[in-house]
């Protein structure tokens, strides 16, 4: 018998394959698991076996988040930081003491903010102009639709009274119509098309400081939300390919290109080509993002029902669909015969019949191939739309931490939704119990990368911390449902068929927790750490 490499013993072995079993040791050769079971596992133990006692610990597959925005995230990290607070009184602060640390900046940038800190959701370039006033400043919130900007930073994009809203999306104005400081979706790119460019040392850095926040969370994988576009506005397909060449990118990730939304299927050609060119083990170009529609809170998601006004009264705006529904449906059908994924934000019930006919009318044309299409975030879902997830293969890739009340929900969101939708928030268990393949992701930075905080939110639908009754409890996910979709159905969703599940043949790509989540009450599962990481049986943390 060829002795193990690594024999980790005495703990809880979730293996998340399809039977969802359990074993109490599991051994690894080389890259790959050698034995997964019980005391014999101990037969794999040589003089050169490095043995993990588990004393009690759960041994998961290594968790993948489905969509992330890892590159950017880790770039933000150096940045002006405004997460993990609502106060504004802290934003100023946080922005006056990141201007004066940083005099040699032209560009004031950060991102964190919250809709909910201002009322309307709408801070004033005049409030940051008393903070920083002889210097750009340009701050995202923290959904990353829309930015705030200070007079200096709109003189420099040339925005004035007459400047017309761009269709995707629109510039918040005062009485006079000047701009008032914040731009929403498509209106972002008019000041983001004049940042001071980003260098490729500040993008590799930024993605070796996400990948090692992500490892000390388990996470082994990801999905790149948007990993590269036709006019460079979000590329970093070129930093990971070469981290991946330099032996430096330690995950498994797949990269989804940006769809330019005013392009159509012209820029199919220069998709096939990066992927071709930029493909390698580590980091794969094989997936397309589609971004259907915007966020509810700034009224852009595409829904079914007119939102409300201020006073309750219905409006005639249901939203923006920003790729015509007809057109896309002959998109998808291309990139899906091109064997294409494509990767979906569709956050209104709309979109996600949008999508979902978009993808109906590919496998109409091209016969199943496989290519894992998937929608991402769906705040709102149409009952009728639910079971076509199953019947068209569609995986549902949901970000759990959402699924709670908080005030950008309670305040800016359901008071303005029209007709039911109120009651049709995350739908996860309609999902599940429906047959959709689940995946999970978390959207850092709009929210934090910890899985087990999503894991908590989507059993318990309270946010870790929050204090607030659960939303929509009915909707609740059980524990094994909810570790198999970060863990099976987003290695399943990343096509990494030989990741997600511990079996014999697979990669050792691995998580030690420090509890069994089965061993704690529901309530604790956020309080859960992680100890010990594992990509290719090699350890990446702990």
């Amino acid at each position: 018998m060829t002795h193990a490499d690594l024999v980790f013993t005495g703990g809880s072995v979730l293996t998340m394959d399809s039977a969802r079993s359990r074993a109490t040791a599991l051994a690894v050769t080389g890259d790959r698991i050698s034995a997964v079971g019980h005391a014999e596992v101990r037969e794999f133990i040589g003089p050169r076996t490095e043995v993990v006692d588990l004393d009690g610990r759960a041994l998961l597959p290594g968790f993948q988040d489905a969509h992330v925005h890892a590159a950017a995230a880790g770039m933000e990290l150096a940045s002006c930081d405004l997460s993990g607070t609502t106060d504004p009184s802290e934003y100023f602060r946080r922005i006056a003491a990141y201007a004066a640390a940083h005099p040699e900046r032209e560009w004031i940038t950060g991102t964190g903010w919250s809709m909910e800190s201002f009322p309307g959701g709408l801070p004033t370039s005049a409030q940051l102009d008393a903070v920083v006033a002889d210097r750009p400043v340009y701050l995202t919130n923290r959904d990353y639709h829309g930015a705030w900007a200070n007079t200096r930073a709109l003189e420099s994009a040339g925005l004035t009274a007459h400047t017309p809203d761009p269709v995707d999306g629109r510039i918040e104005r005062d009485n006079s119509g000047a701009p008032s400081g914040v731009l929403q979706e498509g209106a972002m790119d008019l000041v983001e098309r004049i940042l001071p460019p980003i260098t490729p040392q500040d993008r590799m850095a930024g993605l070796l400081r996400a990948q090692s926040l992500l490892h000390s969370l388990g996470i082994t994988g990801w999905q790149e939300a948007i990993v590269s576009s036709d006019n460079g506005t979000f590329d970093s397909t070129t930093t990971y390919f070469d981290a991946a060449e330099r032996g430096l990118l330690t995950a498994r990730v797949t990269g989804a290109q940006w769809w330019e939304r005013d392009e159509g299927a012209a820029q199919i050609a220069g998709m096939l080509l990066r992927r071709k060119q930029f493909s390698t083990d580590r980091f794969r170009l094989d997936t397309v993002k589609i971004m259907q529609d915007g966020i509810a809170e700034n009224f852009t998601a595409a829904m079914t029902e007119p939102y409300k006004d201020h006073r309750g009264c219905c409006t005639a705006n249901s939203g923006l669909s920003f790729v015509d529904p007809r057109a896309l449906r002959g998109y998808v059908t291309e990139l899906d015969a091109h064997d294409f994924q494509v990767h979906f934000h569709a956050l209104g019930d709309r979109a996600v019949r949008e999508s979902l006919d978009a993808i109906e009318a590919a496998l109409h044309a091209n016969g199943p191939r496989g290519n894992r299409h998937h929608l991402a975030h769906l705040q709102v879902v149409h009952p009728d739309d639910i079971p076509r997830f199953h019947r068209l293969g569609a995986v549902a890739n949901l970000q759990p931490l959402w699924a709670g009340h908080e005030p950008q929900l309670d305040d800016l969101t359901l008071p303005f939704l029209g007709g039911d939708l109120p009651e049709r928030q995350y739908l996860f268990g309609d999902l599940a119990r429906a047959g959709a393949t689940l995946a999970c992701g978390s959207d850092w930075p709009v929210s934090e990368p910890n899985p087990l905080a999503g894991i908590h939110t989507a059993v318990n639908r309270v946010i870790p911390g929050s204090g607030l009754p659960p939303l929509l409890p009915d909707q609740r996910l059980d524990l094994m449902t909810t570790l198999a979709a970060y863990t099976a159905g987003s290695a399943y969703v990343n096509r990494r068929d030989d990741t997600g599940s511990l079996r014999v043949g697979t990669l050792a790509d691995l998580v030690v927790l420090e509890r069994d989540p089965f061993a704690v009450a529901p309530a604790e599962i956020a309080g859960i750490g992680v100890a010990q990481t594992f990509v290719g049986g090699v350890r990446v943390f702990g």
